[in-house]
């Protein structure tokens, strides 16, 4: 059942589609639903006709979850997704296995279905990430696979003040490897065959780039881990300190291929952006962060999920049977950090 809004003291806006608002019992702040009130209609007419109010309710929610509209194909999400990305981005330096479908539409992470994925704001680790992205699902799993999401605002004031303070110093540094045979080629992240456009790529990036042999390089990149959103100016826990730690490997794995090719060799590492070693004992508080501030609810056909990108993080559960999600992202933003707390 869902929480009905009271909306009695908002100003009414005149649609084609009338809908109804309300939240999923899962959620009962974020994300916000629409859904149509009497018949079907695209989701990007809804879009289009509400503009304004897609703003607002991102500035005050982060995710807009549209339920029951006429969404039934790929052709219709990437009609959706245009519409509320007017400016679609490359999936630069990409780090997880998916398929483009051209025209910014790309296939959710292609990772096992058994395989869980950790929170993250997408692409956080690049120079200008993207602001929006949104998610549609075309076929839902026949068990679980729910792409839970975190309200990363929370998520900040979930984290140890002595914890914040240090990754406000020294933000992160993450350190890639590709052409190991355990990640993706440096081909496909940087989409390109030439290494000459990686090298120019990394230069206007502020990615420092070791070339070790024509399949391998190396890349290293500092980063803040906390910003300040770029439209209204909150600070939010936005980056993939976590998510890439050694932490995060299963322990026995971890074990064996520090003991074969050491921390420098792992595909991905995160560290403080001095260098420094990042503790696990703090990884674990904040992954305690993220999970407090986790929403977790059930895709269904047809469902589109708007969202602020340096708002709201998001995962994947483990699923059976088949499962369709589609992404797309854009409206890139560059760095914004916030001030430092006295």
């Amino acid at each position: 059942m869902l929480n009905t809004i009271n909306t009695a003291n908002a100003a009414p806006v005149i649609t084609a589609q009338m809908t109804h608002e309300s939240f999923l019992p899962e959620g009962p702040s974020f994300p916000i639903v629409i859904e149509p009130v009497n018949s079907l209609g695209h989701p990007k007419d809804w879009i289009a006709q509400n503009e304004e109010k897609v703003a607002a309710y991102l500035r005050q929610y982060g995710a807009i979850l549209l339920r029951g509209f006429d969404m039934k194909d790929e052709q219709a999400f990437r009609e959706s997704a245009n519409e509320f990305i007017p400016t679609l981005a490359k999936y630069m330096e990409g780090a997880t296995p998916r398929t483009n479908l051209g025209k910014g539409a790309y296939t959710s992470t292609e990772f096992p279905s058994e395989l869980s994925i950790a929170q993250h704001n997408e692409l956080s680790y690049i120079k200008s990430w993207p602001m929006r992205i949104v998610f549609g699902c075309l076929i839902a799993a026949e068990e679980q696979g729910a792409t839970p999401i975190a309200d990363v605002r929370k998520v900040l004031d979930y984290i140890d003040e002595d914890i914040k303070q240090e990754f406000a110093e020294k933000g992160w540094m993450l350190v890639r490897n590709y052409g190991n045979g355990l990640g993706p080629t440096w081909q496909k992240a940087f989409n390109t065959d030439d290494i000459e456009d990686v090298i120019e790529y990394c230069k206007a990036a502020d990615v420092e780039l070791e070339v070790i042999n024509a399949q391998q390089i190396r890349t290293r990149q500092v980063r803040p881990a906390i910003h300040s959103h770029a439209l209204t100016g909150e600070s939010v826990w936005f980056n993939h300190a976590a998510f890439w730690h050694p932490s995060s490997l299963c322990p026995i794995i971890r074990k064996e291929l520090v003991s074969q090719f050491g921390e420098d060799a792992l595909t991905y590492n995160t560290l403080y952006g001095d260098g420094t070693v990042i503790p696990d004992d703090v990884i674990e508080h904040i992954n305690a962060a993220y999970e407090k501030a986790t929403v977790t609810f059930l895709w269904q056909e047809g469902d589109i999920l708007l969202m602020d990108n340096m708002l709201i993080s998001h995962g994947r559960s483990p699923y059976k049977g088949d499962r369709r999600i589609l992404v797309s992202m854009g409206e890139p933003v560059t760095n914004i950090t916030a001030p430092i707390e006295e």
